[in-house]
């Protein structure tokens, strides 16, 4: 796909305000960059242009916690689940890339929204911790696939879980390294990922790359309770529109 010059502009915004928004909070980065990008393309165009970005978003964020043999011994499972129902949804989006998949990133950024509010009691996570590492990373992959959108799912398994901000960081982004992956390889071999689909997301390396550095530069400076509600009103706006957009 060619992209003008004034997209490609667009693109470097999205960009350049996903990856401060991941570099500060730990987590973010595709859950902004997709429904934006969805805004004025197809979903599976959205997630293939991530692609490259979400990786080095994804390491830098695993490494910046610190003890990474640690955090891959702990959360390798959970991470090879996620990798495989990443898989299966991504089998389903090349094969039925449709609007209603924008209607589920729409739903699930609201669902990621109502979380704080939602008092769940899922004591069997921590009873059965071996299941429920298998059914969450297995949701969390299939929605990622679909999507490109795993914190929901993920944030939820660590709240239940009794995660540090540290593990719930390091697993999101261990979880979403395997999903991209399997994404890249399985797009690739399908002819959904082109040469210059791979020339556009590498030159927003550098845009990322900026703009992650600065988000975790100023993550300890920044007041969280009022950053937070401007980014859940971001979201709030974003999942309306695509909502909106797929309605009309």
């Amino acid at each position: 796909m060619n992209y003008s010059f004034e997209v490609f502009i667009f693109t470097s915004f999205i960009f350049l305000l996903a990856a401060f928004i991941h570099g500060s909070i730990g987590f973010g980065f595709p859950l902004v960059a997709t429904p934006l990008l969805a805004l004025f393309t197809d979903l599976q165009t959205a997630i293939v242009l991530t692609l490259i970005p979400t990786l080095l978003v994804n390491v830098i964020s695993i490494i910046s916690e610190g003890n990474i043999f640690l955090a891959v011994r702990r959360h390798l499972s959970l991470a090879l689940f996620a990798m495989l129902g990443s898989a299966i949804g991504t089998q389903i989006l090349l094969f039925a890339n449709s609007d209603f998949f924008k209607v589920l990133l729409g739903v699930i950024i609201l669902i990621y929204l109502l979380i704080d509010r939602i008092k769940l009691k899922l004591s069997w996570i921590k009873e059965y911790p071996k299941f429920s590492k298998f059914i969450f990373g297995i949701s969390a992959g299939l929605i990622g696939g679909l999507t490109n959108v795993m914190a929901p799912v993920l944030i939820i398994y660590s709240l239940e879980s009794k995660h540090s901000k540290s593990d719930t960081v390091q697993a999101a982004n261990f979880c979403f390294l395997l999903g991209k992956i399997i994404q890249i390889f399985l797009f690739t071999i399908n002819g959904a990922f082109t040469l210059n689909d791979l020339s556009t997301s590498s030159i927003m390396l550098l845009v990322t790359s900026l703009a992650l550095y600065v988000g975790i530069a100023v993550k300890k400076k920044i007041q969280l309770r009022v950053y937070q509600k401007i980014l859940r009103a971001l979201l709030f706006t974003l999942a309306a529109v695509l909502l909106i957009q797929v309605s009309v």
